[in-house]
């Protein structure tokens, strides 16, 4: 903080609540003005070069957020910090996306707006942002500013039980920002349960979800808690949540409206605790637009919406993705600058996942060498053209990878007896690739398993 006295300008109807903020930011050392409403505080921003704008949402003349977006442009360098009422959170949210550094929301202790003015204030150490969440089990990186402010408002949101729904391309890191938001909240001491909308048809799907009891269908020997029960007290991933069957969908929604959930054959409601989580990769409202979604569950699963760009959106991160990969995959190597060059000039269909694939076996081909272009795979071949005119050759190593890859895929489709459910779970990939690769398989000529039309079809 430089010597010359800096201001704040406060605006809020509410004389008590304005005037204890006037008292509160001066403590701080700095000078402050008030205003009653939006208008006056707009009228004022011409009278001094502010530090901040503090500003409350709903005021006479001028609400909050109006007064918000004419100050980003009037003066796009001043940080505003929004005060809001409990009950318009996701408006907060939305404020945060038309430019608010933060907010706080309504009762908060001088040391909440304490904290949250120093933040604003305080500029980003480090270009590159390095999301760790609590315990340190997931990282994420980026230096994107819509990334991190995507990744500020996830960890605000996390501390309320609202409903989050996270879209975007496969491969941006959907459930990343959900660990994040469970790790960040007051529930992340209990269970993470996510459960795949694509992977399990409609009458499997319900059981996973809400449990059976015994007798309930054939096969139903023994009574089965669902998901929502083991995931009490804590959050529930429903992973691609567009896939879901809209008989399904309905009894969904009851279920986030009334907190309570019907066993398959039971008789009796049962009372949830839990927090809910929502990803998708496809567009949900173009899905509500074909009524292949309902829109009353598109709402209440979208009272926190959170958007992530493809990675082609943030090449700026793709760098520090590289080095992270590198150091996580194979600690100490080394990548030679034809390859770097290469890897920043891909479009990335798929995004940091296919980004981390890609490092993942660069770095096994190379050992102990330094990663060259020689080592990298990208759109399925080895030593692919890179955008400064570098030989592109697919190498017998890519058609052994790939030969590798069937054989494996095959192999375990058959101990699986063709179950294309389970295969896709020991491979650990997702149903829908399992699908796309058998597919592929299957036009090349090559004869699929017994049962490989299996009960995920």
């Amino acid at each position: 903080m430089s010597r010359e006295k800096q201001w704040v300008l406060v605006a809020d109807d509410d004389g008590s609540m304005r005037e204890a903020l006037g008292m509160s930011i001066g403590r701080l050392g700095f000078g402050v003005d008030l205003a009653e409403n939006g208008k006056q505080a707009f009228d004022m921003l011409p009278n001094r070069d502010y530090r901040l704008l503090v500003t409350d949402v709903k005021m006479p003349q001028m609400d909050g957020m109006d007064l918000l977006k004419l100050a980003r442009e009037t003066k796009p360098e001043m940080p505003v910090l929004v005060i809001t009422g409990y009950g318009t959170i996701p408006g907060a949210v939305e404020a945060m996306k038309n430019g608010a550094a933060d907010y706080v929301v309504k009762p908060f202790s001088v040391e909440t707006l304490e904290s949250a003015i120093t933040g604003c204030m305080t500029e980003q150490a480090e270009a590159v942002v390095r999301q760790t969440a609590k315990g340190g089990e997931i990282t994420i990186i980026t230096r994107n500013p819509r990334m991190q402010k995507l990744l500020k408002i996830a960890r605000k949101v996390a501390r309320s039980d609202a409903t989050v729904l996270v879209q975007g391309e496969s491969g941006t890191g959907k459930e990343l920002i959900a660990l994040l938001v469970h790790a960040e909240s007051t529930r992340a001491g209990g269970p993470f349960v996510a459960v795949n909308c694509a992977a399990l048809p409609e009458h499997l799907l319900e059981s996973e979800l809400f449990g059976h009891e015994k007798g309930a269908f054939t096969g139903a020997s023994t009574k089965k808690q669902g998901k929502f029960e083991l995931a009490g007290g804590g959050t529930l991933l429903l992973d691609e949540i567009g896939e879901m069957d809209l008989q399904l969908q309905a009894k969904l929604l009851r279920v986030l409206q009334e907190r309570k959930i019907d066993r398959v054959g039971g008789g009796m409601p049962i009372p949830i605790d839990i927090r809910v989580v929502a990803t998708t990769n496809a567009d949900l409202r173009e899905l509500v637009n074909k009524g292949q979604f309902r829109e009353d569950l598109y709402y209440r699963l979208a009272v926190i919406p959170l958007e992530l760009p493809p990675l082609r959106n943030r090449p700026e991160d793709i760098e520090p993705l590289i080095d992270f990969f590198i150091e996580s995959i194979s600690p100490g190597a080394e990548i030679q600058l034809d390859a770097k060059e290469m890897l920043l000039a891909n479009t990335w269909k798929g995004n940091v996942r296919e980004l981390r694939n890609v490092i993942e076996r660069a770095a096994l081909l190379a050992g102990n060498e330094s990663i060259s272009s020689e080592h990298l795979a990208l759109e399925g071949k080895i030593g692919v053209q890179s955008a400064t005119g570098a030989k592109s050759a697919e190498t017998g190593t890519a058609r052994n990878l790939r030969d590798v890859e069937r054989r494996t895929i095959l192999a375990a489709l058959a101990e699986q007896g063709g179950n294309r459910t389970r295969t896709a779970e020991v491979l650990g990939i997702s149903i829908r690739t399992l699908r796309n690769k058998l597919k592929e398989y299957t036009l090349e000529g090559y004869e699929l398993p017994k049962g490989g039309n299996g009960d995920s079809d």
